[in-house]
Parts: C-alpha cells; structure tokens; sequence
C-alpha cells in the first residue's frame, strides 16, 4: 500500500514538474515564478502574428517554423543562459526545448503554452521586445513601445525612455508596466515628455532624470546636461550626449545644447537612444555601441541618408530606427550591410 502511495505521489510530481535531458517543463505559476529571474531569457517560439497579437511580457519571438530557428537561437543566446519557452499549447515550444538542450542550454517549457497562461488570467504584453546580452551573458530586454517611448529592462532594473501616453495609441503605463526604477526624458516636447505617463511610472524610489527645459516644463526632475553622466540602479551606467539638429533651418527644432540622447552601459553592453537629433561631429566619439536607435524623422531629425552617416560614425552592430512617423525606411538594410537593421512598425 504504501509503495502504491509513493508511485502516485511520484507521478503527480513529475506531471507538474517534468524533466528530460536539460528541459523542464513547468506549469504556469512555476513558469511565472522562473520567468520573473531577470538571468532568465523568455522566448516566444509562435508565429510573428501570433505574437503580435499578445505575448509574455519581456519575451521575443523566434518562429519555431523558421528553417533556422535554431541557428537563429545559437546566435543571439549565450549557452550560459537558461531560456524559458513557450508556444500556443505546448508542442511546439516543446518540439524547440528538445532541440535547444541538446546544444547545451538549459531550458524551461511552458505545459500548456499560451492557452493555459490566459486561462489563469496571467499578465499578457503586446509589444516587441528585443533581448540583448551583456559579455557576461546578462539578458537585457528593450521593449519597442511606440514613437520614441522605449523600457530597457536588465537586472530586475526598469529604465522607461520618454514614456508618452497617447501617441498613435494609448499605453496604460499603470498596467502594462511596472514601476520605473528611472524614467529618462530626452526633452520637453510634447510627444517625449508626458507629465501623467511619468506619474503613472512613479513611486518613492524613482528618479525622472531629464534636460533643463524639460525639468522646467515638469516642475520636477533630476537635471543633467550634455556630457554629465550618473550612475542608476544596479550598477548601471549612463552618460548624456549632444542631441540636435545640424541642417541649416533646422536648428529651430532642436538646438545645440538642449535636448540629450543617452548610452547606457550595463556591464559592458552600451545602447545608445539618440533622442531627437541629425548627425553630428561628437557622434565618432561614441565608441564600442552595441545597439543604437536613431530617429529617422525628416524634417525633424534624420533622413534615411543621414541615419546611414550616423550609423557609419557610431558603427553599432545593432541598429533601430525609431520615431520615424511616415519615412520610408525600408531600404536601410542594403544601405548598411555590416550592421544589422532591426525595423518595427511600432517605432513609428
């Protein structure tokens, strides 16, 4: 009798926590709990309109139907990163669990998928992410929101970039984020700096760091200026650079000296959010970026051919464009065939 109770205990632990050589496949609370590790990498193995359409918060999305999936995987995630999987119902997350282990990760499978997530009511996301690492295999989210408005997410750190409310459409920061650990404004227009969307984002510990204008315009605000630098949560490091407009007539627009872009340094990943500005020569001093969002925006910042001269002085191996509204920015990719272009509809 009691060996029959030990198999039937035995069972019903496995049927919840289930493991085959480096997968373990967890049911929704667990997998909620090991998704909220920032060291852990979220992966949405569904199709790209699957996950458009609503996804995990912090997860990016590598189709499990894509000839390379696990190529596509093995280049962009260190080994020494455990990764969290899931799909529609399972199958073919766990299909992609099975495949990634044996080339060495260790992997976490969502029983269930996406189905049994909404059934328990779990919170759902609705905008790109693009993980990147640190050398030392860190996992740093950067959540595409719209316009300018950016997270960047790494070490259970919250940074909101020029958080906006309604621009195109309406972000409920309250609910689809948490609260920000800094909220970084680049400057005071209207469709960058948004008083209620940083309130929303706000509690005790967080700093709203912003240029003077801004802080003036806010009421409040942690000022700094072109060349200033800080350091935030977790080790974080952040420098202020010039960010402004070069063409002659353009200069009205954003003035040398008072909007800032930013390069954050987490352990040694640089990006760089260039805020509202054209090329200029202090670009060929920001060495060693990793991923770069330039605005491509003409009149207003950049024109396709003036966000190829900027990538040139930055060389970033990764490039945004973002806050580009109606430019056409589809031929970028062959324009800079040494960088890659990542572009998405939401950065209009």
């Amino acid at each position: 009798m009691m060996k029959k109770l030990f198999l039937v205990l035995m069972l019903s632990f496995w049927s919840l926590f289930s493991s085959r050589a480096g997968v373990t496949d967890l049911d929704v609370n667990a997998f909620e709990q090991k998704v909220a590790d920032p060291s852990v990498a979220i992966i949405d193995v569904r199709s790209a309109e699957e996950y458009a359409a609503g996804h995990l918060r912090g997860a990016s999305n590598v189709d499990w139907f894509a000839p390379d999936f696990v190529d596509q995987v093995v280049a962009s995630y260190p080994k020494n990163v455990p990764l969290a999987l899931y799909c529609r119902s399972g199958r073919r997350s766990s299909s992609a669990a099975g495949k990634l282990a044996k080339e060495g990760y260790t992997v976490f499978n969502l029983e269930g998928g996406f189905l049994a997530w909404n059934k328990m009511r779990k919170k759902v996301c609705y905008y790109d992410v693009q993980t990147f690492f640190t050398p030392g295999g860190t996992p740093v989210m950067l959540t595409l929101i719209k316009h300018g408005s950016l997270e960047v997410s790494a070490k259970g750190v919250s940074i909101q970039i020029d958080p906006v409310t309604e621009y195109g459409r309406r972000t409920e920061y309250s609910v689809e984020f948490p609260k920000a650990d800094v909220v970084l404004v680049t400057h005071e227009h209207g469709d960058h700096l948004d008083a209620s969307a940083i309130k929303a984002l706000s509690d005790s510990k967080t700093r709203v760091i912003i240029n003077a204008a801004g802080a003036e315009a806010l009421g409040s605000g942690e000022v700094i200026a072109n060349g200033g630098t800080a350091t935030l949560p977790g080790g974080i490091l952040l420098e202020a650079v010039p960010a402004y407009n070069t063409t002659k007539g353009r200069e009205k627009f954003h003035p040398k000296g008072n909007g800032n872009g930013y390069v954050l340094n987490i352990d040694g990943l640089k990006i760089y959010i260039a805020g509202d500005t054209e090329p200029y020569p202090e670009m060929e001093s920001l060495n060693g970026v990793d991923v770069a969002l330039l605005p491509v925006n003409q009149p207003y910042t950049m024109t396709v051919d003036q966000c190829v001269k900027a990538a040139q002085l930055i060389e970033p191996k990764t490039l945004i464009p973002y806050h580009y509204s109606q430019t056409d920015i589809s031929g970028l990719p062959a324009l800079l065939p040494e960088v890659k272009v990542i572009i998405r509809v939401s950065m209009r």
